[in-house]
């Protein structure tokens, strides 16, 4: 996150950071120790670069070519926070869609990504906000969206189970109700486990 931050958000910064140290205090960790004296102000600004979102253009063109195979950009990093524990959850999402009149400057499948996931988050509600954003943007022949993702929340407290991976979908149109489309799609997000 910038270190040029509007005076509101500012004090704003200066509330949470007060509000963390006695947090901290009240958990018995030291933040009066040299070592640790930073750390509220760390935790805040990490907490506030996580939940902000950068502002993007959903940029569209015309199908001039008419193209109507399916666009799929695999491994886009997903990072978000779990809205229940407010620990990360983290792996990557696979991100379709079938054009209609209107094709979109790939990059903005990240970014809607990215877009969605800087909020207290759980993971369903990611993978149906980025499908249904590019639903609205571009009116497709069909959307799918695929996130795979570790949550620290299962996996370093709780049942700790490290490496589970849970794995949400989100398909619409022709990629929900064309058996051979749905098909194409989610064998091309799995190919990524068979590489790795």
């Amino acid at each position: 996150m910038s270190e040029t931050v509007t005076p509101i958000l500012d004090h704003r910064l200066e509330v949470a950071t007060a509000a963390a140290r006695d947090m901290l205090v009240a958990l018995g960790v030291p933040v009066h120790d040299e070592d640790l004296v930073e750390t509220p102000r760390r935790l805040v600004h990490a907490y506030a670069e996580l939940l902000t979102p950068g502002a993007f253009e959903m940029t569209t063109f015309p199908n001039r070519e008419q193209y109507d195979e399916l666009v799929l950009v695999r491994d886009i990093p997903v990072r978000s926070l779990c809205e229940h524990h407010m620990l990360p959850f983290a792996g990557v999402a696979h991100v379709g869609y079938l054009p209609g009149d209107r094709i979109v400057g790939l990059s903005k499948l990240a970014r809607t990504v990215d877009h969605h996931a800087r909020s207290v988050q759980t993971q369903e509600r990611l993978t149906s906000q980025v499908a249904d954003e590019l639903q609205r943007a571009l009116s497709p022949k069909g959307v799918g969206v695929v996130i795979e993702a570790e949550h620290t929340c299962m996996s370093v407290r709780g049942a700790r189970a490290e490496g589970a991976h849970t794995v949400t979908a989100r398909l619409l149109g022709q990629l929900r109700d064309d058996p051979a489309s749905r098909a194409e799609f989610l064998s091309l997000t799995r190919e990524r486990s068979a590489r790795s």
